[in-house]
C-alpha cells in the first residue's frame, strides 16, 4: 500500500457483504506489520466530521493509536491489539459513508504526496513518528474538553500515517504543524481561554 486509495479500498473491502465489521477484521485487511494504514484508520475517523463528536470516541481512538505506535519502538515484528479493542464493531453501512465521504480528499492527498525528504520518515525519522503519535494520543482525554481539537488531533495522526505510507517528508512536517496547532488550541483552551 503505497496511497491513501489503496488503504480505503482495503477497508470497505472488509465491509463488504457483512452486516457489522470488527476492528480486528479491518486489521486483517489493512494486514498486521502495516504500522502506517493501522495508524491511518483511527486518524481518519478522528479527522471525520460526526466520530470525533462523540464522548469517548477520542479517548478510545487515542488508545488504540499510542498501542500501535508503541510497538515499533519496542522492535515488535507484528502488531498486537487486545482481544477487546479487535472485537469492536461498526456497521458496514457506517464505514462505508467514511470511506465514500473521504474518498474525494483522498483522491487530492494521493496526487500531492510523493516520495521526497525520505530521511524524515525513514528509521529514526520513523521512530520519531511514532513518539509524536503516542504524544497526541496522550492528548485525547484532554481534547474531549475542546471544540474541534479532536479532529485537529486525528488531522495529525492522518498526516503522519500518509507521511509513512507515501515516504514524504514534507506531509511529516506538515503533520508536525498540525500537531502543534493542535498543542496550541489545547493550551489558549485550558490556560489562556
Amino acid at each position: 500500500m503505497h496511497s491513501l486509495h489503496d488503504v480505503l479500498d482495503r477497508v470497505e473491502s472488509a465491509a463488504e457483504n457483512r452486516e457489522k465489521v470488527s476492528l480486528g477484521q479491518v486489521l486483517d485487511a489493512l494486514g498486521e506489520r502495516s504500522f502506517a494504514p493501522l495508524i491511518l484508520v483511527p486518524g481518519l475517523i478522528m479527522l471525520a466530521p460526526g466520530p470525533a463528536d462523540i464522548p469517548g470516541v477520542p479517548i478510545v481512538l487515542g488508545l488504540f493509536v499510542a498501542l500501535v505506535a508503541v510497538q515499533p519502538l519496542l522492535r515488535r515484528e507484528h502488531i498486537w491489539i487486545p482481544q477487546w479493542m479487535e472485537r469492536r464493531e461498526l456497521s458496514s453501512r457506517r464505514i462505508k459513508q467514511m470511506v465514500s465521504w473521504l474518498r474525494r480528499p483522498a483522491g487530492w492527498l494521493d496526487r500531492l504526496t510523493k516520495r521526497r525528504y525520505t530521511g524524515l520518515v525513514n528509521h529514526a525519522g520513523a521512530l520519531t513518528i511514532a513518539v509524536a503519535c503516542i504524544l497526541i494520543a496522550a492528548s485525547t482525554p484532554l481534547l474531549e474538553f475542546v471544540p474541534f481539537s479532536a479532529n485537529l488531533a486525528g488531522g495529525a495522526i492522518t498526516a503522519f500515517a500518509l507521511a509513512l505510507l507515501a515516504k514524504d517528508g514534507l506531509v511529516a512536517g506538515i503533520a508536525i504543524l498540525f500537531s502543534l496547532g493542535t498543542l496550541g488550541l489545547v493550551l489558549y483552551q485550558f490556560i489562556g481561554g
